[in-house]
């Protein structure tokens, strides 16, 4: 099935035709833009009392700012909720057990609701992000790759993907399993699946299950 492509697909394809469409550029800004900025309005008292928590518990500051690859590989700040201790807020791989010591109590409770991730949507209304595509990757994670998993950054990252919906927590995001979804995805790019993983993504903040 189209969104559950095997993850047994991670050596390196054969080729990818990518070509930049009408839905890649106008309508699909226009569709994130006024998606991200109405979600923004809708989720401020959440973010409100996500912000009041973490400050209560650890104090400021309470977004954490990083540099993150972008399309095309250009560096872009990314915005999101603080859920690791200040001084445990430098550029390594992000935590993979619900029993990470660098993440603060509250942290885990936003994380499991994936509540810190919800300031991307400024990046989204900036530009930066759509609300659909890879998942932006630290620069210094980059190095490792091998050399066709770049072709995932043809375009913007987003704040949700197949490996988001389906690997989030069994496979790491640098891994060569998850960027091959992310091509996956980059050849099958439309409205119809991009409506679809968004639908998949809401069901997976409702039942967060396997979420850290």
């Amino acid at each position: 099935m189209l969104l559950n492509p095997a993850a047994e697909r991670a050596a390196e394809p054969e080729y990818l035709v990518y070509r930049k469409s009408t839905y890649g550029s106008v309508l699909r800004r226009t569709f994130d833009a006024s998606v991200a900025t109405l979600a923004l309005v809708a989720v401020s008292p959440v973010l409100a009392l996500a912000a009041l928590a973490i400050l209560i518990e650890d104090g400021p500051p309470v977004v954490y700012t990083q540099p993150r690859a972008g399309q095309f590989e250009r560096l872009f700040t990314m915005f999101k909720l603080r859920t690791m201790r200040k001084e445990d807020c430098v550029d390594r791989h992000s935590p993979a057990s619900p029993r990470d010591p660098r993440v603060t109590r509250v942290g885990r409770v936003l994380r499991r609701l994936s509540i810190d991730e919800l300031p991307q949507l400024l990046n989204v209304v900036r530009g930066d992000m759509s609300l659909v595509g890879p998942r932006p990757e630290m620069p210094f994670v980059l190095h490792g790759y091998e050399r066709w998993q770049h072709l995932r950054h043809l375009v913007r990252p987003g704040l949700t993907c197949f490996w988001q919906v389906h690997l989030r927590s069994t496979v790491p995001l640098h891994r060569p399993e998850a960027t091959a979804l992310d091509i996956e995805y980059i050849r099958r790019a439309s409205p119809r699946v991009d409506g679809m993983l968004i639908a998949r993504t809401v069901l997976a903040i409702v039942n967060p299950k396997g979420a850290y």
